[in-house]
């Protein structure tokens, strides 16, 4: 995919809770597809291959561990996950590193509403996950359409509008570099 064609689109609904000792990028985007459609690209290993900043050495729609393999160009590190809930097809939840990511999925008339509820340490790292999973579920958008395009991942994610996307999460989210 070429980086001077590609269209990021309108900022995704957001919201930055506090959490504990933590904090919640709370993520919503709207997708044309029916929820065993959006079930399975978060789940099958070939799916999120497609779409993710990592692949899954295993289908996450079941509980248990598993390994997800973060990629950045011809570099890979594995972390451990553990899928805690997976409730098909409306619910799944599993740590990564030290995250959580929740994704609940609910039907609409016109496909399914997808919200992604990331729970980190740091407050300034809810912008940078926005960006990024902004960018990743463009592309899932895209795979479920039948027109996938490549994942888009690690440094790659410069060339295609991430830091003007954290950039404008930061401000949507009221975190700048003052606050955070």
């Amino acid at each position: 995919m070429d980086p001077t064609h590609f269209e990021p689109g309108p900022l995704a609904r957001v919201e930055c809770r506090a959490r504990g000792d933590g904090w919640d990028l709370v993520f919503v985007r709207d997708l044309r597809h029916p929820l065993e459609k959006v079930w399975a690209a978060l789940t099958e290993p070939d799916q999120l291959r497609e779409w993710a900043p990592f692949t899954a050495d295993r289908n996450l729609s079941r509980v248990g561990d598993a390994t997800l393999t973060m990629i950045d160009a011809d570099t890979s590190a594995d972390l451990e996950a553990k899928v805690r809930r997976a409730e098909r097809p409306t619910l799944l939840e599993y740590v990564w590193g030290g995250d959580v990511l929740r994704w609940e999925l609910a039907a609409t008339d016109v496909g399914t509403r997808l919200t992604l509820r990331h729970t980190t340490k740091d407050r300034d790292q809810v912008p940078k996950a926005a960006a990024g999973w902004h960018l990743c579920l463009v592309v899932a958008d895209r795979v479920l359409d039948g027109q996938p395009v490549g994942p888009i991942r690690g440094q790659a994610a410069m060339s295609y509008g991430w830091a003007e996307l954290r950039d404008a999460y930061a401000e949507r989210l009221g975190i700048t570099d003052e606050t955070a």
